[in-house]
């Protein structure tokens, strides 16, 4: 049986990853107490007596962690945003690239990648892999979360009893949000894309949307959307948690919903649009694949079990 111990257990993404974990008869979770969970010596203790450490902390914490925990020998999965464009890291999205799924099963330390770039991954680098995207295209993501992308904090903002409910609200407007860099790192785009995330009225659910203008994509003659959702199709044709979604089965024909995949750890592609206008959407749970989700497929994958166990 394997020992888990989840550093930061009490946040929302511990809290998800250990409800996902505890029914699993494979693992035993080590958990400390309320006032031990900030001790050093008492954490450095339990991550000794685990194999694999989970750090559900902010990026400064989750540094202090790993040099507290340096020499044990005990794997690592990361999921803050300290150390997703670490070379020492490697990165915790399978579906990826080609190679990038026997990496993380092999890896000692795993980022778990932000929800945000796991839409905007899966959606692009394969067609920038491809050449239908040129690496020096100007990118533009629009997205939005429901409000559980923001912790506790944001959470209690919008529960709290008689809280104002603030419809949609835009963020990130200094154009510098802490997930650009890996989008930046593992797009295959030469320039960082323009990226403008926003959070609305509901718990959990995400869009993230990339316009494209076919005109500058090197479509070969092809419609645009269709050789879109060729691309996919061979990026993710045996991956159980990505769906590229064709013809009429495109995601929604008129109202597109951001929760319809809660509770799940998948990912829906889709390509809307025309000859002159293109449109890739992907949907997801930001708490599923966008989080927890990710971070039991990683666990499964470093430890060598069934990659989809308890998801």
């Amino acid at each position: 049986m394997k020992k888990i111990f989840i550093d930061g257990h009490s946040g929302t993404t511990g809290l998800e990853i250990q409800a996902r974990l505890e029914a699993r008869p494979d693992l035993r979770l080590l958990l400390l107490s309320e006032g031990d969970r900030k001790n050093p010596q008492a954490k450095a203790k339990m991550a000794a007596q685990a194999d694999l450490v989970i750090l559900c902390l902010p990026d400064e914490a989750a540094k202090e962690a790993v040099n507290l925990y340096q020499g044990l020998g005990t794997k690592i999965l990361d999921a803050s945003s300290a150390h997703r464009v670490d070379p020492g890291w490697v990165y915790g999205l399978p579906e990826l690239a080609p190679g990038q799924r026997e990496k993380i099963a092999q890896a000692q330390r795993v980022a778990n990648p932000g929800c945000y770039p796991t839409g905007f991954l899966l959606a692009l680098a394969p067609l920038v892999r491809a050449g239908l995207v040129p690496q020096d295209y100007p990118v533009t993501i629009q997205a939005v979360s429901g409000y559980s992308g923001g912790g506790r904090q944001m959470i209690e903002e919008y529960e709290r009893p008689q809280g104002e409910a603030y419809a949609l609200r835009v963020y990130g407007l200094d154009l510098k949000h802490k997930h650009l860099p890996e989008m930046a790192a593992y797009s295959g785009l030469n320039r960082p894309p323009i990226f403008v995330p926003s959070v609305a009225n509901f718990r959990q659910g995400m869009l993230v949307m990339v316009p494209l203008d076919p005109n500058r994509l090197n479509l070969k003659g092809a419609q645009p959307q269709a050789r879109v959702l060729e691309v996919w199709s061979q990026a993710y044709g045996t991956e159980g948690f990505i769906r590229p979604v064709v013809g009429a089965q495109l995601l929604d024909p008129k109202f597109l919903q951001a929760t319809s995949l809660n509770g799940t750890n998948q990912v829906e592609l889709a390509a809307y649009g025309h000859q002159d206008q293109l449109l890739l959407v992907a949907r997801l749970d930001n708490l599923g694949k966008g989080a927890s989700g990710a971070a039991v497929q990683n666990l499964n994958l470093m430890l060598g079990c069934e990659e989809t166990t308890g998801l």
